[in-house]
């Protein structure tokens, strides 16, 4: 296609992404609200909400054959969104102070999922395994996080006092009416809009790249991460004028725990990958020094 038309289509898609991700993101919030979510679990849903248009760009990059797109999309969103979220927390909210025991179970969390993830897309590791293994670090963490106050006490001390924590830091001061039916109905086209919006920019960024000369790694960690990372931005955004820098936090580390889950071991266990470059290599390290960096200084201000 001609560079104005790939230009054209790559705006109109990621306009129709960005507007489907917000509606997505607030119907799952409502959908937890009435299924009685803990504010952690809500949290980690409304992440996935606005998540969905990294994880729908990097699985279309992958199944249009372009691998190295869509592990740019994943190392460059995950990259994106401690440093764009984590600075915007900073600035807005000023500094944050997140309970130590919540971040050094969320934060933990995630520089092993990161390591996983890293390891996937410079193809040590097969996507099986790596599928695997994050499904045994995150569904323990995403089963603890769903619990309530009461079912919290039959857990171990330091691990009962860690998830208190990250649910003190997700706790809201403003809550969505629940769910009603129309809401529930609003999800499907809501995610539909989402995937083909994600596909739409998908090829219009291919195709202005390939005319460009500019490499599928690059597209995908510096083009197509920073436009799919504008829905986390504005949540962020949003946490930090309530003052809520800890849940900004929560919400990238999240937000990196999805793409790596959905958009980069799923993608490399029904397609796999070949051979990582030497550029990609350096930039899943950089991915996982980027969180270590990170959930470090959450300690230091902590």
């Amino acid at each position: 296609m001609s560079a104005p038309v790939a230009l054209l289509l790559l705006a109109a898609a990621f306009a129709v992404t960005v507007a489907a991700s917000v509606v997505l993101a607030r119907e799952l919030d409502r959908i937890g609200e009435r299924l009685g979510f803990s504010e952690a679990l809500l949290g980690m849903v409304t992440a996935l909400g606005a998540d969905a248009p990294e994880i729908a760009s990097a699985v279309a990059a992958v199944v249009a054959g372009h691998q190295d797109t869509g592990v740019g999309v994943v190392v460059g969103s995950n990259v994106f969104n401690l440093a764009a979220l984590l600075g915007v927390s900073a600035l807005i909210a000023g500094p944050v102070r997140i309970h130590r025991h919540g971040l050094l179970l969320n934060g933990g969390v995630a520089v092993v999922v990161a390591i996983i993830g890293a390891l996937v897309a410079i193809d040590v590791v097969p996507g099986s395994a790596g599928l695997i293994l994050a499904l045994v670090v995150l569904a323990p963490y995403v089963v603890v996080s769903a619990l309530h106050e009461r079912a919290r006490s039959r857990l171990p001390v330091a691990l009962r006092e860690a998830v208190a924590e990250e649910q003190r830091d997700a706790r809201r001061d403003e809550f969505s009416a629940p769910a009603t039916t129309q809401d529930a109905l609003a999800v499907v086209p809501a995610l539909a809009a989402v995937v083909g919006g994600a596909y739409g920019m998908v090829a219009a960024a291919q195709s202005l790249g390939d005319r460009f000369d500019v490499s599928d790694l690059v597209l995908g960690a510096l083009v197509l991460a920073a436009l799919t990372s504008i829905p986390n931005l504005i949540a962020a955004v949003r946490l930090a004028r309530h003052g809520r820098g800890a849940a900004c936090v929560s919400e990238a580390l999240n937000s990196n725990n999805a793409n790596i889950l959905v958009g980069l071991c799923v993608p490399a266990l029904v397609l796999g990958f070949g051979s990582a470059s030497g550029v990609e290599t350096f930039a899943a390290l950089w991915m996982v020094g980027m969180t270590i960096v990170a959930v470090g200084f959450g300690f230091g201000g902590g």
